[in-house]
């Protein structure tokens, strides 16, 4: 949720810290016989942010590099995947996505200490404010046009036809997310309950629009993880693919869509402004575009989708709720989060209402 953040906690790169000790000796080793071209020496630097998965900086003769590791300790299974990220970057790459370049993969945990890739540094302009406020108003619909056709190119892949058929489970995908989200809710009994969510929950899975669709989705695709061209609005690559699935693109398009109505301090969005007035398309034209961009007639029953989001962005902020009733949560940012909490509940029901 760096978004909510902005570019004061996010932009930039730090000193690498004592908690991300590498063995630079053993990394130039590497980079030398798996990154065509390298010449050393190399300077190490922590990109700030609050991603998961620690990134990098590689500063070295040859060029800029970024280098995107696991997080050193007990993990979770299945979390923290750096070896799906550079597989679904290496797929798209390949079909001309607008995705960085991965040079390597390295599973060797003994050369810095946990799994990694390494990948071209991209360099352009990362927008923190989904109204675009930075570029000239008559320039930002063409910004809202770019992100959209990159979505909807993203969509378009079949993904056995490029090497992804296996990269998630096909199918049922409302079914099986409202499900994992109800029981993350009904479990974390430190957060409490909430008619909302209640209501949410029981109403749900009795909405699921027909028509089964299954594509590789982004799952966070927002404006602040794309790297814009530094003058044009042309995105050059998409960033942090770690909950990329198979799954249902109207749910990618959906979540990506809900800035129209996400208020700004909680995730990047322009829920608090009419469009009109920073020069932007409604939402009713945005999903019209992305309609004409997938070759669709329309999109029945929109606002399942978004509640849907909602209602997931909610059960994510329900577990932080819990995390810092119980005094686990590391961030600064926790208490906010929370508090947030039930904002995203009451758009997730204003969305089911439209629905009704």
């Amino acid at each position: 949720m760096s978004g909510a953040l902005g570019a004061d906690a996010n932009a930039g790169v730090e000193p690498v810290g004592p908690d991300h000790d590498f063995d630079l000796d053993r990394l130039t080793a590497w980079l030398q016989d798996n990154v065509k071209g390298f010449q050393g020496p190399v300077q190490l630097f922590k990109f700030k942010g609050g991603q998961s998965n620690p990134t990098f900086k590689l500063v070295a003769a040859s060029g800029d590099y970024v280098l995107r590791r696991k997080p050193l300790g007990q993990l979770a299974k299945g979390a923290h995947a750096v070896d799906r990220e550079a597989r679904v970057l290496s797929a798209l790459h390949t079909q001309g996505f607008p995705v960085a370049k991965v040079h390597g993969l390295c599973t060797d945990d003994s050369i810095v200490g946990s799994m990694f890739f390494v990948m071209d540094m991209v360099e352009g302009r990362i927008f923190w404010d989904a109204g675009f406020r930075d570029v000239p108003a008559p320039d930002r619909a063409a910004y809202f046009s770019e992100m959209n056709r990159v979505l909807a190119q993203l969509h378009s892949y079949d993904p056995e036809a490029i090497g992804l058929g296996d990269y998630g489970r096909r199918g049922n995908y409302f079914e099986r997310q409202i499900g994992r989200w109800t029981k993350s809710y009904l479990a974390d009994t430190d957060a409490g309950r909430d008619d909302g969510m209640d209501r949410l929950i029981a109403w749900l899975p009795t909405a699921i629009p027909e028509g089964d669709e299954s594509t590789v989705v982004h799952g966070d695709f927002r404006c602040d993880n794309m790297i814009f061209h530094p003058s044009e609005p042309r995105v050059l690559a998409v960033l942090d693919w770690e909950l990329s699935t198979l799954g249902h693109p109207l749910a990618d398009f959906a979540y990506h869509a809900i800035m129209y109505r996400m208020p700004p301090d909680i995730v990047a969005g322009i829920g608090d402004v009419d469009p009109a007035s920073l020069s932007l398309p409604s939402e009713a034209d945005y999903v019209a575009e992305y309609c004409a961009n997938t070759g669709r007639d329309g999109i029945p029953n929109y606002d399942f989708y978004i509640a849907f989001n909602f209602f997931r962005l909610a059960a994510i902020f329900h577990g932080i709720k819990g995390r810092v009733a119980r005094g686990q949560a590391s961030s600064a940012h926790a208490a906010e989060r929370a508090a947030a909490y039930p904002r995203l509940v009451k758009l997730a029901l204003d969305a089911m209402e439209a629905c009704s």
